[in-house]
């Protein structure tokens, strides 16, 4: 057998734990995949409203801000594997949940509703406690690959997981969602055959002092700030994930199949990106390119929004997933190697709101903002806002603008 030497990227690989997460992380976020797909186009079916489409992102959201104080200091005080395996398994019962009231076919939709808060409950609870867990599987030297890594499983998932999703659906919606509940089933065994408990630390009292202290953190780094709210900001204004289906029904005339395939598109970039990076992590000009990797993003959501074309539209989320690879890696190597283990879950509990609200709140405004306006011009003005705030925070943040190094730089609190 060839040695795998220390340099080598597929050295992370070597620790048993970290593999056995990325497993459960892989299952989970296909299945997670699936029923988005599943879930997006089935109440389109049913009401054929591009509102109804951004309250699903609303619905999801309103649990990650809600709970962010409480999902924190739960990932702070309690053994973080055991949240994550309790989030699966409940996601496997709401996926089957979902598939019966599909089955069923009832005249009214409010339950599906009902079922994506539940699972946004489940998502703000494992997100923190996900995040805070990946820097205790590998040593400090590994934890830039183990980012790059970590984000190539998730986005190769997120390619797969439409597309599957898509195909599925043609056999019937609750089938797409009965198979997601199984992959989440498939998850928690992964996730139960992690050993690593986390290192034991006092654990905080519980007082709003200690509550907050995850906002009061970033609110001291400027640089971490401006990374998490120019990710925050520019994938709210130029988040179009809602409207696939309609560009798919109506748009492009691509039908599910088709809707997998664009929901795969930014994936496919995405997971590009991600192994560019585990390969060469970026060793300079980080801020540099993640302001420029922003302004493609808003510049491939205009050309998407105006295309007609097929392949076109493809190509452009393409191109948007891999710049937004780009953001997505410097704030989380920021957020997590430069926050002290002991109140990490905090940290990424706020981190995890903003991450919701550039997603989940990001379509609930692109399907309001679509009712009104229409579903072409809502996506092109989105674009054009990411890229005016990606120019307005380079001079709020010039300090994020002019860091040149990530991992190097830092030193732990």
């Amino acid at each position: 057998m060839t040695a795998i030497s220390p340099s080598s990227p597929w050295t992370i690989f070597r620790q048993r734990d970290f593999t056995w997460f990325l497993g459960s992380r892989f299952s989970g976020s296909v299945a997670q995949q699936i029923t988005d797909v599943a879930v997006g186009w089935l109440v389109y079916d049913l009401t054929g409203s591009a509102l109804a489409l951004g309250l699903v992102g609303l619905a999801a959201f309103l649990p990650v801000i809600s709970l962010v104080l409480v999902t924190g200091h739960a990932a702070d005080r309690v053994d973080r594997r055991l949240i994550m395996l309790a989030c699966y398994g409940l996601n496997a019962v709401i996926a089957f949940g979902l598939a019966a009231f599909a089955f069923m076919k009832p005249p009214v939709i409010w339950p599906i509703y009902a079922l994506v808060v539940l699972m946004g409950v489940s998502r703000a609870f494992y997100q923190p406690a996900s995040q805070a867990f990946l820097p205790n599987l590998v040593p400090r030297e590994l934890f830039g690959r183990a980012i790059a890594w970590g984000s190539s499983i998730f986005q190769v998932a997120v390619i797969t997981g439409p597309a599957i999703g898509g195909l599925l659906y043609v056999a019937g919606s609750e089938v797409a969602l009965a198979g997601a509940g199984l992959l989440f089933a498939c998850a928690a065994i992964c996730m139960a055959a992690v050993r690593l408990r986390a290192e034991k630390v006092p654990p905080p009292k519980v007082d709003w002092a200690t509550l907050i202290a995850g906002l009061t953190f970033i609110r001291a780094k400027p640089v971490i700030l401006g990374a998490v709210t120019l990710d925050l900001f520019g994938v709210l204004l130029g988040g179009a994930t809602a409207l696939l289906p309609i560009y798919a029904a109506t748009i492009l005339s691509i039908g599910p199949v088709g809707l997998g395939l664009l929901r795969s598109a930014p994936a496919v970039g995405a997971a590009a990106m991600a192994l560019l990076l585990a390969y060469r992590p970026l060793a300079r000009r980080a801020g540099y390119r993640m302001f420029t990797a922003v302004m493609i993003f808003g510049l491939a959501t205009i050309v998407f929004g105006l295309s007609t074309n097929f392949f076109l539209s493809l190509g452009a989320l393409t191109v948007l997933g891999a710049a937004d690879m780009i953001s997505v890696f410097v704030r989380q190597t920021l957020v997590q190697a430069d926050t002290p283990d002991a109140m990490r879950g905090r940290v990424a509990a706020v981190n995890t709101v903003f991450i919701g609200a550039s997603n989940q709140l990001g379509e609930f405004e692109s399907g309001t903002l679509a009712a009104f306006i229409g579903v072409v011009p809502a996506v092109v003005v989105g674009g054009a806002g990411t890229i005016l705030i990606a120019l307005l925070w380079t001079r709020v943040f010039p300090a994020l603008l002019h860091r040149d190094r990530l991992i190097e730089d830092m030193r732990p609190d």
